[in-house]
């Protein structure tokens, strides 16, 4: 990756690995765009009609099962995944949330949390494709602490989580959302922090 032209650093995670930290801390030290939420905002103002459900979709609870898991245990229970079209409000507004991506990302530099980057981009000439993962008993561990909640409640959190990660990027790309062969760099965390980590990827991007 060549910073000194517009570049695109995506980020996927584990739950409970400060991959959504590593990233605003890499932004902030590239002085570029970080990309989360904002997308969500920048879709709700091009599609208007489907704010409310794309602010539904993609809502997430910290501290319980989230919608999105619940609504595709539902979508997987009515049908295996076969890769067609089962719900077209939910491919629609994954569609425009790329666009938005997309637009944004050929304006400006920029990094991006999730969102199926690693696949939006699989072609991006000037892109670093990145998966955070750490242990179980780690990020059971940085949960519990975080939320003040107990061990086995945070590994509760942990499995919906990846779960709805995992169905999402299979949903709408039809890839492994952990195969290393999408990412160009895998960083296991335990040892390194949130500053560890993004010297580390810092130094790589040198």
């Amino acid at each position: 990756m060549n910073k000194e032209e517009k570049f695109v650093i995506t980020i996927s995670r584990q739950f409970g690995t400060g991959g959504h930290e590593i990233g605003a801390e890499l932004a902030k030290r590239l002085s570029v765009k970080l990309l989360d939420k904002q997308i969500l905002n920048e879709v709700a103002r091009k599609v208007g009609a489907v704010e409310d459900a794309m602010e539904k979709f993609e809502a997430r609870n910290p501290l319980w099962r989230d919608d999105f898991t619940n609504f595709y245990r539902n979508y997987m229970a009515r049908a295996e995944y076969n890769g067609q079209e089962q719900d077209q409000t939910s491919h629609e507004l994954f569609d425009a949330q790329a666009e938005a991506i997309r637009r944004i990302a050929n304006e400006e530099s920029c990094v991006i949390i999730g969102r199926c980057g690693f696949d939006i981009f699989a072609n991006h000439p000037n892109a670093l494709k990145i998966f955070i993962h750490s242990t179980l008993d780690c990020r059971k561990r940085r949960i519990a602490e975080r939320y003040g909640i107990s061990e086995q409640d945070a590994a509760a959190m942990i499995v919906d989580n990846d779960y709805s990660r995992e169905l999402y990027t299979k949903t709408f790309t039809g890839r492994d959302w952990k195969d290393a062969c999408n990412y160009d760099i895998s960083l296991d965390v335990r040892q390194f922090g949130v500053n560890g980590a993004v010297n580390f990827l810092l130094k790589c991007i040198e």
